[in-house]
């Protein structure tokens, strides 16, 4: 997300799955789509049967391979190596959009000269992928009127997830391919509602529609509307908290509907943060492999045992409305917090929020 909200200052799919079908040239990167986005899957074969070429690159034979005009096969953890090739070969073969970038980017001659050195011969060495491949990726990208760029966690999950983003930023960029229809940069979302946690603020660095923590006017501005003061200094990220609890400074965690120890890099440094802890909380429907270190445990509700909503993919806010009750003690999130909050503001004070409110102040 902090990738795509630094180059684009939004961190959303700049397209809508509808739109799919128009495009020219797909690139898919770190992405099995067919598996993990069925819908979109299908709207991306649509697209090929239409005449749309595809690039998949991936360290794995996926079902999208068997429909792509290219397999870029990189080997695992090499994505930003093959993505500035990609972007080398544009600047070298004069493919870029120089009338976009004269008149919407900024920095151009600092991006250029930080790819100058990133031939498909050295990507190559890195990547495992062929030069001449990667050479025709870039052309059948560049050459596109409509080329959209699709990825999800095989981009992200990495240390370098940002610096991934970042460049998947940059290669939209350079060919003018954002600000159209059938072209843009896609983020399809590794959960079910990671967008509409973004969009609201559930982020160390950003307060709600994506506003930095370290504006002073955007300081001002929310303490006014939430009543309490508030700090410049943004908070920590994932994957900087395992290091703050080694050293002393993250002494308690609140997980919600996560399981770091699996889903975070480097796991066993993870693990080992996190049992050293003076207090860790974990608000889960299953019993993961974090919350067995947990010293609390909430036991939650699932999507269907509770009021909300789901601000999808390509950014629909869509309003659930619970079909069965959660079953034994378990409780849905937002009861949860507000318990939780009533306790820490005392002095007779209730948290009350609930999903109505909240879909009203969202749309």
């Amino acid at each position: 997300m902090t990738g795509l909200v630094t180059a684009l200052g939004s961190a959303a799919m700049t397209n809508t799955i509808e739109g799919i079908v128009d495009n020219d040239v797909l690139l898919v990167i770190g992405s099995n789509t067919t598996e993990t986005h069925p819908v979109i899957g299908v709207r991306m074969l649509r697209a090929v049967k239409r005449g749309a070429k595809l690039i998949v690159a991936d360290p794995r034979k996926i079902g999208l391979t068997d429909n792509a005009a290219l397999w870029l096969q990189q080997r695992s953890g090499t994505d930003g190596a093959l993505i500035n090739a990609l972007c080398h070969v544009i600047l070298r073969d004069g493919l870029e959009d120089a009338a976009y970038i004269n008149e919407r980017t900024e920095n151009f001659e600092a991006f250029k000269e930080s790819v100058q050195g990133c031939t498909p011969q050295w990507a190559a060495e890195i990547t495992g992928i062929e030069a001449k491949d990667i050479e025709t990726a870039a052309t059948l990208y560049a050459r596109a009127d409509r080329a959209g760029i699709y990825y999800t966690m095989g981009i992200t999950q990495h240390t370098s997830g940002t610096d991934n983003v970042c460049a998947l930023a940059n290669l939209a960029l350079l060919t003018g391919n954002l600000g159209k229809a059938g072209a843009g940069i896609n983020p399809l979302r590794g959960q079910n509602n990671v967008q509409g946690a973004s969009d609201m603020g559930c982020n160390p660095v950003y307060y709600p529609g994506y506003q930095l923590v370290a504006d002073e006017g955007n300081r001002k501005k929310f303490e006014e509307i939430w009543g309490t003061p508030l700090s410049l200094m943004p908070g920590l990220t994932a994957t900087e908290m395992p290091a703050a609890i080694l050293e002393g400074k993250l002494k308690g965690m609140w997980i919600m509907g996560e399981n770091p120890i699996l889903s975070d890099p480097n796991s066993s440094h993870v693990k080992k943060a996190l049992e050293q802890l003076d207090t860790l909380v974990v608000q889960d429907i299953f019993l993961t492999e974090t919350a067995e270190l947990a010293d609390v445990v909430f036991p939650a509700a699932s999507f269907a045992e509770k009021d909300g909503t789901f601000t999808n993919t390509e950014r629909r806010v869509q309003r659930v409305r619970r079909a069965v009750p959660p079953p034994g003690n378990a409780m849905d999130d937002l009861t949860i917090i507000n318990r939780v909050t009533t306790r820490i503001i005392g002095k007779g004070q209730h948290s009350s929020m609930d999903a109505e409110a909240t879909f009203a102040e969202i749309t």
